[in-house]
């Protein structure tokens, strides 16, 4: 527990810290919170420290009575299951609807930018302020070729190195998707 709660610290202070402007890492004009809820598996992402190593990854995202997101972050470990609880919140909704905030510790918030999402919220491009983090999630293990082209493309449109992410290994995550959904 302590190991997650410093890679979380880590990950707020890295995400916060200062980084050269020469990228796009503008947000979604429209974005739809309701329809971004419910799990997103991690299909790629930038090598950073509270990630590394970890397979078979998910997010989680739980709307509360009162409002607030519930932020659930698994995945896997030399062997062992990991999960780390934290909350998102709107950094501007009126102005900046796809700029986001997430903590996974105390008052510490990161940056959650949704760069890119399609029209029925299958896949989505995230970022941050700075330019070394950089995920995609998908609503299935597996995403679809075409939607996986689009995000890759716009992210190497916004200035992204496309060579440098990390595929995930999802191979536990695609066998119970598959069992949930066989016919």
């Amino acid at each position: 527990m302590k190991r997650l709660i410093f890679a979380a610290l880590a990950a707020c202070a890295l995400i916060s810290s200062g980084c050269s402007k020469d990228f796009d890492n503008s947000t979604v004009s429209e974005f739809d919170l309701s329809r971004y809820l419910g799990e997103w598996y991690e299909v790629a992402r930038y090598n950073h420290s509270f990630e590394r190593g970890m397979d078979n990854t998910m997010a989680e995202y739980i709307l509360q009575d009162d409002g607030k997101v519930v932020v659930l972050n698994t995945g896997w470990k030399d062997g062992k299951f990991k999960i780390a609880e934290g909350k998102a919140k709107y950094k501007d909704p009126e102005g900046d609807p796809g700029a986001l905030k997430v903590s996974f510790f105390l008052f510490f918030y990161s940056e959650y930018n949704v760069m890119m999402v399609d029209e029925n919220y299958q896949i989505s491009l995230v970022g941050s302020k700075a330019e070394k983090y950089l995920w995609i999630l998908s609503r299935t293990p597996v995403p679809d070729p075409d939607l996986l082209e689009m995000i890759l493309d716009e992210a190497e449109e916004r200035g992204y190195d496309t060579s440098k992410l990390i595929w995930v290994d999802q191979s536990r995550n695609i066998a119970q998707w598959e069992e949930e959904n066989a016919e």
